[in-house]
């Protein structure tokens, strides 16, 4: 029998919007065993990727994508999931999956709209520092 090792979860994430960029950092403090990868919705990585994942996944470019071993996810759900993997009580929020997806995807569009109003922007892409760069796709 062949052990196929698990790939590790990838969070796709927009790397001009001050709260998405803070909202990764918060990932890489949760998790303790370095498993989450990242790459910025506005790389050739990421844009590879979704590609893969198809024409729905190429259309959710404002959104927060999820790729790991059960699928690709967007928005609430991929915020969520990704909770559900951090260290600590985080995982706890996965409980509003229970609430359906359009009411959680409102909510997630509401504060997407107006992310960069509430929280900035930056003119490029952030870079992360060399002790977390090779966590980072692009």
């Amino acid at each position: 029998m062949t052990l196929v090792a698990k790939q590790p979860p990838i969070l796709l994430f927009d790397g001009v919007c001050n709260l998405c960029t803070g909202s990764v950092r918060f990932v890489i403090e949760h998790d303790p065993y370095k498993k989450f990868r990242f790459a910025s919705l506005q790389s050739t990585v990421a844009k590879n990727l979704l590609k893969q994942q198809g024409s729905e996944a190429t259309s959710k470019l404002g959104s927060v994508v999820l790729i790991d071993d059960s699928g690709i996810w967007f928005k609430s759900t991929a915020a969520l999931r990704t909770a559900g993997q951090l260290s600590g009580l985080w995982p706890l929020l996965q409980v509003l999956l229970i609430i359906p997806r359009p009411l959680r995807d409102w909510g997630y569009d509401f504060i997407g709209a107006r992310r960069y109003k509430w929280f900035g922007r930056t003119n490029a892409c952030w870079l992360p520092a060399a002790d977390i760069s090779d966590r980072f796709l692009d």
